[in-house]
């Protein structure tokens, strides 16, 4: 039997087979492509679909790109000599349809079963070229993941943002964020409008929610053109310009044997996070960083990428809020995009010095080659700010450590606090909820019993302890709303995650969690809680009497052995991807992923190489721990 392999292929090719021949034979004449070609390395396209309005945008542009690479395939000078195979589709749900239900659960694991289907494709397609179009929250990270893993030449393009909705009788914009933050509201008629007027239209979230956070994170980390991240969903440039754009930029990335993980580099993913950090972007950026790093090859995102004090350093001192953008501020992805879009953002940040300007891109330029050859605007001053006069002065998120956070795993969205934190302390009482939905319950139906400095304790809804570790925008949202009502501050504290349309004192991501007998498990009703910024701690003073520690310790893992060890209060598992989540998530300072033994497996593995270059700097002496 003759065999031949081609120099780009992993995969060995029998081209005298016929069972193997004949459906690629088939293929090709259904795409009309030649049949010379059903031996060659394959190239193609992926796209996400799903039950929101989210990804009702995605096919037309997955089709768009193929009719592109189909064009551009062939035997003739300027052709791309490739196979063509037709588009993919992962499986993804609505994170926004399943806030504050038991189906949230899935939300995160959905980031874990679209790496999962894009490694398959991927990987039994041999695909040696992809494109892939991406949208909602979790997709677009599970993709780029598989990409990394698959390490052969591919770009990401997301879908584009909703636009925003706007209330027929107050003119003002509103969002989907608009629509939980009224659900406590006691006018029927009135929800019902806001829930009508809220998402016209289709596309992703458009506020600086997790979409766009991880959106512009995965531009600025090289793995889609920058221009690209901003555009509404309904951009005609999304189907007019941008598909042949994308296989030029593919071809490119063939030719030269560029991978995703010659992009993303260290570096790459700490410019990334630091951008993140100036949009004021979503808690769950630190989920899906250390998960990225990890695709990318880095064995621990706090050694090789970047040590929490170092985070919280950059965040404190250097990295301000450059974007006035919902849910903290006013304006939407969409602004963003009619202002420049984020390459105004990122060069703001470079010419400040604050981003490292070599790391390669998708497009085979220079972060900072791309950044001029798109005319970059400077930054408007009122929905994108200048470094030196930004909107905030400290960066949007801190990480949290102290004895309620051993993992150092906490996160707190400092950009949409709105109240609490004077002189960078909270000092309050615990109120403490088995599960999310007695908030909910509570919220609903006695709200008037949160008083002023209460900090609601959420727990056994982590990665293992839900499972799943769902995001908690209806429970946030109301809360938010019945502060602004009464004029108080009520935090709330989980081992769960967010949204990124949360905004309010809200602390997610406490590890170790409660399911696996992390300390917030021990706390009690009326105990003291302290969040302290000036430490980046939050602590629970009760948990400091050595022996109260002890017979709490002792109350608990009897439940856990009298359960068949599991605690009897976390959530049923009542189907595969439950159990899976449930046995095999590991810990939010990992990117809570499912990883059998709960070992993080890593793609050979690489060194943290540094590429010479030190931002110039506002850096402290010594503060660069990571370095």
């Amino acid at each position: 039997m003759a065999k031949t392999t081609d120099k780009q292929s992993k995969a060995v090719v029998f081209d005298n087979n016929p069972g193997r021949n004949a459906q690629t034979y088939g293929i090709a004449r259904e795409l009309g492509t030649d049949l010379d070609l059903i031996h060659k390395p394959s190239v193609g396209v992926i796209g996400t679909k799903g039950d929101s309005q989210c990804y009702l945008g995605v096919q037309k542009k997955v089709e768009a790109i193929h009719e592109k690479l189909r064009e551009r395939i062939g035997m003739g000078a300027g052709k791309m000599q490739l196979r063509l195979v037709q588009p993919e589709y992962t499986v993804a749900t609505s994170d926004g349809m399943r806030n504050g239900t038991r189906e949230m659960r899935y939300s995160l694991i959905g980031r874990e079963v679209t790496h999962d289907t894009v490694c398959e494709h991927l990987s039994a397609s041999g695909l040696e070229g992809a494109i892939a179009v991406v949208a909602c929250d979790k997709p677009p990270v599970g993709t780029l993941a598989g990409l990394l893993e698959h390490n052969r030449p591919a770009i990401i393009m997301s879908d584009g943002p909703i636009r925003p909705g706007r209330d027929s009788v107050t003119e003002q914009p509103i969002d989907i964020i608009s629509g939980f933050q009224v659900a406590g509201n006691d006018d029927a008629e009135f929800k019902k409008r806001i829930s009508r007027e809220a998402c016209p239209g289709y596309g992703s979230c458009g506020g600086m929610f997790t979409y766009n956070t991880m959106q512009t994170f995965i531009g600025v980390v090289g793995m889609q053109p920058l221009d690209m991240v901003a555009p509404p969903s309904d951009d005609p440039r999304r189907l007019n310009e941008f598909p042949a754009q994308l296989v030029e930029y593919l071809n490119g990335l063939i030719e030269r044997g560029h991978t995703p993980r010659d992009i993303v580099s260290r570096d790459a993913i700490r410019n990334a996070v630091i951008v993140s950090m100036a949009v004021g972007g979503s808690t769950n950026v630190l989920l899906h960083a250390p998960e990225i790093a990890r695709a990318a090859g880095f064995k621990s995102f706090a050694q090789d990428i970047m040590s929490p004090e170092e985070f919280n350093h950059l965040s404190k001192n250097v990295v301000p809020v450059l974007t006035d953008a919902r849910p903290y501020g006013t304006y939407s992805m969409v602004d963003i995009d009619e202002k420049g879009g984020v390459q105004v953002i990122v060069k703001a940040l470079m010419d400040a010095g604050l981003l490292y300007p070599d790391t390669l891109t998708c497009t085979g330029e220079t972060l900072a080659e791309q950044v001029t050859r798109l005319n970059t605007s400077e930054p408007d001053g009122t929905v994108v700010y200048p470094v030196s006069k930004p909107y905030k002065d400290t960066g949007g998120l801190r990480v949290l450590g102290g004895n309620l956070s051993p993992d150092f795993s906490a996160v707190l969205k400092l950009a949409g606090v709105e109240g609490g934190l004077e002189n960078n302390r909270f000092v309050g009482k615990a109120r403490m909820f088995d599960g999310e939905q007695k908030l909910l319950d509570m919220l609903e139906d006695a709200p008037d019993t949160f008083q002023n400095l209460d900090m609601i304790i959420v727990r056994y809804e982590g990665p293992s302890g839900a499972p799943g570790m769902p995001e908690m925008l209806d429970s946030t949202s109301r809360i938010t709303t019945l502060c602004r009502e009464k004029g108080i501050v009520v935090g709330l504290m989980t081992d769960a995650r967010f949204s990124g349309g949360s905004v309010g004192l809200v602390i997610g991501h406490v590890g170790p969690e409660a399911a696996l007998g992390g300390p917030i498990a021990f706390v009690e009703d009326g105990d003291e809680i302290v969040v302290d910024l000036n430490t980046n701690e939050i602590n629970c003073s009760a948990l400091e009497d050595a022996a109260l520690l002890k017979e709490r310790k002792r109350v608990w893992e009897k439940a856990v052995a009298d359960n068949g060890g599991i605690h009897p209060l976390c959530g049923d598992v009542d189907t595969r991807l439950l159990n899976r989540m449930r046995r095999s998530a590991v810990s939010a300072v990992y990117g809570a992923g499912m990883h059998p033994d709960r070992e993080l497996w890593v793609p050979e593995p690489r060194d943290a190489v540094r590429t010479g270059f030190v931002p110039k700097n506002k850096y402290k002496e010594g503060s660069e721990k990571a370095f």
